[in-house]
């Protein structure tokens, strides 16, 4: 049986102006929602209104009875022993022991990295080209949408013509 933490707070008396909200009973409405949805936000759920008499002092001899209503919101409480609840889990199988493990030793590299360029004999210098590389390829056929060139003509320039675009070449 879970147990519950409680929160209770007096409902709002006016509304509250917000760009759209018209008439006084739509800001009064807002208003609830807002604190609502805040209290929402802090992980409290919203169990019920009570209107509930309040005595008060009126003057300096007199008492009255003020109306409150109270919105009452409530939450699980998690530090009981009994709300934690450990899940066994179950045995890795023998058949993906083996795989797990190659996987753990592999590693961690971007998505699409090629294997080859990731060895320990190859030379760091020849990695490294060959992971710029391919990023430059991908960056290539990347839309423009996503980051890639404006226009893919201009990214396949000659081999000969080593300039940027908009920048004259050496000997012009």
């Amino acid at each position: 049986m879970p147990h519950y933490e409680y929160r209770v707070l007096p409902a709002p008396e006016k509304g509250q102006k917000a760009k759209g909200v018209k008439g006084p009973a739509a800001r009064f409405a807002h208003g609830i929602e807002a604190l609502i949805n805040e209290m929402g936000a802090e992980g409290w759920e919203y169990l019920r209104a009570d209107t509930l008499p309040s005595v008060e002092r009126a003057g300096l001899t007199s008492t009255t009875t003020e109306w409150r209503t109270l919105l009452v919101f409530r939450r699980v409480r998690l530090d009981h022993a009994e709300a934690f609840q450990p899940k066994e889990l179950p045995a890795p199988d023998a058949a993906s022991a083996p795989a797990s493990a190659q996987a753990s030793a592999m590693p961690d590299s971007a998505p699409g990295t090629p294997p080859e360029a990731l060895r320990e004999d190859a030379p760091r210098e020849d990695a490294l080209d060959r992971l710029l590389q391919d990023r430059a390829e991908s960056l290539v056929a990347m839309p423009a949408d996503l980051g890639g060139p404006d226009n893919p003509a201009d990214s396949h320039a000659a081999d000969g013509d080593k300039t940027s675009p908009g920048r004259p070449a050496a000997g012009d």
